[in-house]
């Protein structure tokens, strides 16, 4: 899971899903689940500014994120 760090995400509240994103995951930046399924990384800009906040799973990028659909991604990950 890679979530945009960059002004434009930052601005549409990509602080706060980074801090749901770890503690929905139980991981800080960098690291990845006990399973070995989901390492969160911090990016800075996947090209999908207009539609921030943005991030990318397994490849695919999904843009104007929020926490429930943040959780769905994860929860499918899981």
């Amino acid at each position: 899971l890679k979530l945009c760090r960059a002004e434009a995400c930052q601005s549409m509240g990509a602080d706060g899903l980074g801090a749901h994103a770890c503690t929905k995951l139980g991981i800080g930046w960098g690291e990845t689940t006990f399973d070995g399924r989901v390492t969160l990384d911090p990016v800075y800009c996947l090209g999908l500014c207009a539609t921030a906040p943005s991030a990318m799973m397994d490849g695919k990028p999904v843009g104007r994120l929020n926490e429930a659909r943040l959780d769905r991604m994860i929860e499918a990950a899981l």
